[in-house]
């Protein structure tokens, strides 16, 4: 199976992606493209959405 290690943007940690996945047909179409891991991700998208209840309940 093909992968391409990748750096994280935001915890700059390298992890891979592998072939069939959406990033990784990205990092193949540009290497210059910025790339985040599952778990950085995952808090990111915990946090819009706990920013965005709290904005709902003003």
């Amino acid at each position: 199976m093909f992968y391409y290690d990748v750096l994280c943007y935001n915890c700059k940690n390298t992890f891979r992606v592998y072939e069939g996945s959406q990033k990784y047909k990205q990092a193949k179409e540009r290497k210059d493209k910025l790339f985040c891991c599952e778990d950085c991700a995952d808090k990111i998208r915990i946090e819009a959405i706990m920013n965005f209840m709290r904005e709902m309940n003003r």
